[in-house]
């Protein structure tokens, strides 16, 4: 629980008292700029590659320029920068958890924005996704307040199957950047793109191996960078859209089309939606036990809120659905420093990036083969984070075994046989054909079938016959 604001200072986490003789909660403390700047880059450089990945990727599927990628990217910061402030500082009793909680666009929601792409005529692509994710948003909201009452149906077991299967399914886009990205390109394979993206794997593991405090924190956008300068004397780095981007300048509403509403579609990821708000109220329960102040249900409310908020009002502007950030929560229980005003420091800093296009444009100017290189570690991170949660949700039980079995292998048919559902109608070729939304659905059934139905039924007999 926090600690009281006035006494006595106790615990670990209690900050010294001020002048005034009350005490500071860890939490509320505001930092001298000597030691909240380097800190708030810390989490900026733990997230940043994480905030920019799923524009990086939609962007790709669905062949957007350079100048359409900067738009994207320039988006997705923007909308993390202000959920993040919303977050950490709060808007009275409505919306923010008031934590070091980091918000941003998650990795889960991008195989089945894939699925909806791929299923959309050019040109619709985007707006179809934009539609499905601005009803996602509004289904957060409706449903936050009463999340925690549906936490029960989204154990460890059933979110560790999800989180495995965000790394799995994802894990072909790195593969097919590591072979230059295009795959209608004749070149596509070729050797020059896979040992540029080995290269990069290799500085990442290096940097990992014998890197440092900071240093090692940001592996993985250092390997990136040292990728892109390996890159330029081989004529593999192309800088021309660096020159095109503007200067400064603010997302336009709605620059990508206006939102198509498909049932499927929405489908779809109001199951991801699903997914996200447990992992935002997993992470806001493990960061309040970090801070020492735990995690209510009001407090859950208004975390939630604050994700359903940024989901809606992020395709007016390009954004995605937006979640907890994991790897932020590390960064906090690694540095110990648990002031809220750090992160909001953070978010601050994303708002200047987002509004500072060419920015952006540095970063979606990294060759392929490099994010190829750089993403094998990311997606594979993830997938060992859901092997994480699962080997605390009881596998030594048959049935749990059962259910990690078929709900993983109905996640990786898609992956495995990507025409299996060819004969399927539409509506069910986006929700089936991602990895993702079956793997959940599977989880989720199976667990109501061994666990939730009829256990009622079966403890009153086992009363009845003790």
């Amino acid at each position: 629980m926090a600690q009281p604001a006035t006494g006595p200072a106790q615990g670990p986490c209690t900050a010294p008292p001020s002048a005034a003789g009350t005490a500071v909660h860890p939490v509320d403390e505001r930092l001298p700029p000597a030691r909240l700047l380097p800190a708030a880059l810390q989490h900026i450089a733990a997230m940043y590659a994480g905030v920019v990945t799923p524009p990086l990727i939609i962007g790709q599927a669905v062949g957007l320029d350079a100048a359409g990628m900067t738009r994207l990217i320039a988006a997705g910061l923007l909308i993390a920068g202000c959920a993040t402030l919303l977050q950490t500082l709060g808007a009275g009793r409505f919306a923010g958890n008031r934590l070091p909680f980091v918000n941003a666009a998650s990795s889960a929601g991008i195989a089945p924005m894939l699925a909806i792409a791929e299923t959309s005529a050019p040109g619709h692509q985007l707006p179809a996704i934009y539609g499905a994710v601005l009803v996602a948003g509004v289904f957060c909201l409706a449903v936050g307040p009463f999340f925690g009452r549906l936490l029960r149906f989204f154990p460890p077991l059933v979110t560790g199957v999800v989180i495995t299967l965000i790394g799995v399914t994802l894990m072909p886009v790195p593969v097919g950047w590591a072979q230059g990205g295009d795959e209608t390109a004749a070149d596509f394979g070729a050797m020059k793109y896979l040992a540029l993206a080995a290269f990069t794997l290799v500085v990442i593991l290096l940097i990992q191996r014998f890197g440092r405090g900071f240093v090692k924190q940001v592996a993985l956008l250092a390997g990136m960078f040292v990728g892109t300068l390996a890159a330029i004397p081989f004529g593999l780095a192309d800088f021309s859209g660096l020159g095109s981007a503007p200067l400064a300048a603010l997302p336009a509403p709605f620059a990508f089309g206006a939102p198509e509403f498909r049932p499927a579609a929405i489908l779809s990821l109001c199951i991801v939606m699903l997914v996200l708000m447990t992992e935002s109220s997993a992470g806001m329960l493990a960061l309040g036990e970090i801070c020492d102040r735990r995690t209510d249900g009001p407090t859950l409310t208004r975390g939630l809120r604050t994700d359903g908020i940024a989901t809606l009002l992020g395709p007016v502007f390009g954004g995605f659905p937006t979640s907890a950030f994991a790897q932020n929560v590390g960064v906090v229980t690694l540095t110990r420093v648990r002031s809220r005003y750090v992160v909001a420091t953070a978010g601050c800093a994303l708002l200047v990036l987002g509004a500072f296009p060419v920015l952006g444009a540095v970063v979606s100017l990294v060759p392929m083969p490099v994010l190829g290189g750089a993403g094998i570690v990311l997606f594979g991170s993830i997938a060992v984070s859901g092997i994480r949660t699962l080997s605390a949700a009881g596998l030594d039980d048959s049935s749990n075994i059962i259910l990690v079995a078929v709900a993983l292998g109905a996640g990786i048919v898609p992956l495995a046989a990507p025409g299996f559902y060819a004969g399927f109608p539409s509506w069910a070729q986006t929700v089936l054909g991602s990895g993702i939304s079956a793997g959940a659905l599977a989880a989720v059934l199976l667990n109501l079938f061994f666990h939730h139905l009829g256990t009622h039924g079966r403890n009153a007999v086992a009363l009845k016959s003790s």
